[in-house]
């Protein structure tokens, strides 16, 4: 006679646990974040570049921890070899960011690879993954950091004293905008990268 699963959990109690990718998809966290349920990282640890599964997410900078500064910002990123996870919580209490595929920067130019995307919780989970329609990831200087471009417009904008921000339609990554508003006002913003 076979024995089933359901006949060992039924004399047994306790049903077995056979499924690993429920562990795999809830990563450990450096400590506990003050912006993302746990189900918002089981979410988004799902659609993360394949080359941080397995690694602790470390808050790298947290505005209220650290003060709403970009170059405090900057200076947190300098060590960092990882990809990069901004998570914003605006004025209507709305959650969205971005991956981007390597640590923030002041340049130029910008930089970046197809690792990178925008993401929103409001008023329900959506990705925008890279088009290919240009290589506008992410354009770092000293009074604001951005994500995606093309038609003159980021596809997610966030000002040098990480008080205000912009998100519309952008050709990178083909995003509706992030938030209700264009236009919002930061009340925190999380960075984790992953170590």
């Amino acid at each position: 006679m076979k024995t089933s699963k359901k006949d060992v959990n039924s004399t047994y109690g306790q049903p077995i646990k056979t499924d690993l990718e429920t562990d795999m998809s809830r990563p450990s966290l450096s400590e506990p974040s003050n912006l993302l349920l746990p189900e918002q990282i089981e979410i988004l640890a799902k659609h993360l570049p394949p080359r941080t599964v397995g690694y602790l997410w470390t808050l790298t900078f947290s505005a209220s921890k650290h003060g709403m500064s970009i170059k405090t910002l900057y200076r947190a990123m300098a060590d960092q070899n990882s990809p990069v996870l901004m998570v914003i919580k605006n004025s209507n209490g709305e959650i969205f960011g971005a991956v981007a595929s390597e640590p923030f920067k002041v340049q130029t130019s910008y930089y970046g690879t197809g690792e990178t995307f925008l993401f929103t919780f409001s008023p329900e989970f959506k990705v925008f993954k890279w088009t290919k329609d240009n290589m506008f990831f992410i354009k770092g200087d000293t009074d604001s950091i951005g994500f995606g471009g093309g038609e003159g417009a980021f596809g997610l904008w966030v000002d040098g004293d990480l008080y205000h921000g912009r998100s519309h339609m952008c050709k990178t990554f083909g995003n509706q905008p992030l938030s209700r508003e264009e236009d919002f006002i930061i009340q925190d913003i999380e960075i984790w990268t992953f170590q």
